[in-house]
Formats: structure tokens, sequence, C-alpha cells
């Protein structure tokens, strides 16, 4: 298979794409973070805009993905729907359809990012992605919707497996990964989190033959779906899939442990967010963070962390700044991620 295979590809969720995608991404990704200066990547798109499209602030997405598309020799243009006169249920304006062909005639690739506030149901955001598919013919990129965070999940798995392999200045190896235990664990906290970043954490880590154990209090279940997709790819690769609602067990034996907060199942309610609700019914479960105690189960586990980081509830400083935490490497990775999508999805390098 030729990278060019990817070219005009969405990218809404990694469980869309082949396992040998994936690792095309990862491998080009691995090549352009250690040549990230070299000439031969600096005119990859050359002439081409990337337009992203932002419902929610970020820090990390807009800076990398504009860093992105500069290395390469592009532009990333950043756009509000504030500043466009898009149609909602509420309000007049233009379609989706023609929004998305007008975009198409102008730039090469969008990308979207639309959080749990900007939607009245969960599920909304990645209709809306899918919708900006059907009609665009460009690539459409999540750079992080209320289902999944692919960008994010592909930096996890680039950033864990050069921790088990010989560091971040050698060729990332998945191989080191298969066996490995990734523990994913619900964090108390005030952000009443939407579901995107474990959930992709889940399904990419399955798919890369780590044994998954989700670990919450009663009350906070994820996605049914994406729970059989984590087994199912489990039980291909004969890895191990597991849930607990205990809120020490799962870190025994864990190498990658992952505290972050997501929202309850019945964080929406006749088209609203219930934030606050959200905030104060995570707030009572204080002994879920991930502290140097519940660290000391594991097989001298790495901390993880998408970011940003709700420090002293998801996790203590002591773990999330300690000598086992990966949280930069990772988020260094989300550059180089989203330089290899770009590339291959815009330019079918």
């Amino acid at each position: 298979m030729e990278f060019s295979d990817l070219y005009g590809r969405d990218l809404i969720c990694t469980q869309d794409w082949a396992k040998h995608e994936l690792d095309l991404v990862l491998d080009l990704a691995g090549r352009m973070k250690r040549e990230r200066y070299s000439s031969g990547y600096s005119s990859v798109l050359a002439n081409k805009t990337f337009f992203m499209f932002f419902y929610n602030p970020s820090v990390r997405t807009r800076q990398s993905f504009e860093v992105a598309a500069t290395e390469l020799g592009g532009h990333a243009q950043f756009l509000e729907p504030k500043a466009m006169r898009l149609k909602t249920e509420k309000t007049a304006g233009e379609t989706v359809e023609d929004a998305a062909q007008v975009m198409a005639r102008y730039g090469h690739g969008l990308g979207i990012r639309i959080l749990e506030d900007k939607v009245g149901t969960y599920g909304e955001g990645e209709d809306l992605l899918r919708e900006y598919a059907r009609w665009s013919t460009i690539p459409i990129i999540s750079m992080a919707h209320d289902k999944y965070h692919p960008c994010q999940g592909l930096a996890d798995v680039m950033g864990w497996s050069e921790w088990f392999n010989k560091g971040t200045n050698y060729p990332p190896d998945w191989r080191t990964l298969k066996g490995k235990k990734l523990l994913v664990t619900w964090g108390h906290g005030a952000l009443a989190r939407s579901w995107c970043s474990v959930q992709e954490a889940m399904l990419i880590g399955s798919r890369y033959c780590m044994d998954v154990t989700v670990a919450f209090p009663e009350g906070f279940d994820l996605d049914p779906q994406v729970i059989k997709w984590t087994e199912k790819n489990c039980n291909k690769n004969n890895s191990n899939f597991e849930t607990t609602n205990h809120v020490s067990n799962g870190y025994k034996g864990a190498h990658v442990v992952y505290s972050r907060h997501w929202m309850s199942p019945e964080a929406y309610q006749d088209g609203e967010f219930l934030k606050q609700k959200e905030i104060e019914k995570a707030l009572k479960y204080p002994d879920w963070i991930c502290d140097t105690q519940k660290m000391a189960l594991t097989d001298n586990a790495i901390f993880t962390h998408p970011m940003p980081i709700d420090r002293g509830h998801e996790v203590t400083d002591e773990v999330a700044s300690g000598p086992r935490s990966c949280i930069y490497d990772v988020a260094e990775n989300r550059l180089h991620v989203q330089k290899a999508i770009m590339a291959l999805t815009m330019a079918g390098i």
C-alpha cells in the first residue's frame, strides 16, 4: 500500500481506519519528528490551506495544527461559528451542504472541534462532522468532538510506545505495547468533560494489542458501542478487557495510567448540557484521584493525560509532574501526528 491511498480520507474516529493505515500515520509522524526541520517536508502543503473550525477553544489543538501547517509549507485559517452565518435549529443561515461545498472550493482540508457544551445531545457533534464529510470533497479531520478525538489517540500511542522502546529520540516501536496494561480511570473534577479522549484511548490502545481496564464509579458508564468495539478489538488481539467500579483495583499491574474526568450519561436533558449538576455529582467522589499510593500498585506505570489537567482532582501534582509522567511528550506528538495526517490526506505523499 502506498501513502497516496489515504489522500482525501476523512478522520473522524480511528476505528474507521484499518490498523495498517494507522501504522502509516504513526510511522510518518515518527520520521517527521526526528527530521522536523528537514527540507524534505517543508513544501508538502505548499499553496494549500487547512481550515480550522472551532466551536470550542483550545490550547494545544490550535497551536499544533497551525505549526503543523506552517512547517509543511501550508497555511492554517482559524474559523469560528460566530463569524459565520450558519443555519441552526434557532436561526436562519447557510446549510452544512452549502458551507461544506464552498469551503471545499477554497481549501484542501477542514478540521472541526465541537465538544460537550456546544451540543444538546450526545452524538450531535459527531453527526455534524459526518454531515460535513457527506458534502465535502476535501478531508474532514476531527480536532476533538463529543465522541472521539483521533489525533489525540494517535499521539497517545506514539508517546507510550516511545517510552517503552528507547525514548523520544528514537523511532517508536508499536510492538512494545503488546501485552501492556492500559488503565483508563475516571478522575473526579470540576470540568464536566466529554468522553472523546478516553474513548479514543480505549479504542486505539486495544488496536495495538494492549490489555484495557476501564474504571469508574457507578453512574459514569461510557458509550456502550465503544465498550463493544474495545472488547472486540481485544478479543481479536487475544488481549484482556475489563471494567470495574473499584477505585484502586484497576491500578494493579498497570503499565499506563490514564486518569481523566468524564461526564455521566445523564449530562444532557431536553437539549441542554447540565454542566453544574455534572460538576456537583463528580465532586462527591474525592477518592477517585490518581496519587502516588495508587501508582505504587502498578508495574512502574507511566502517567498519561491529554491535557488540560485538573490538578488536585484528576491527579496530584506529584504524579502529573513526576519522573514517570509522559504528558508533555504526548502533547508534543500532537504536532507530529497531525503533520502526518495532513500530509497523507491533503497531499497524498
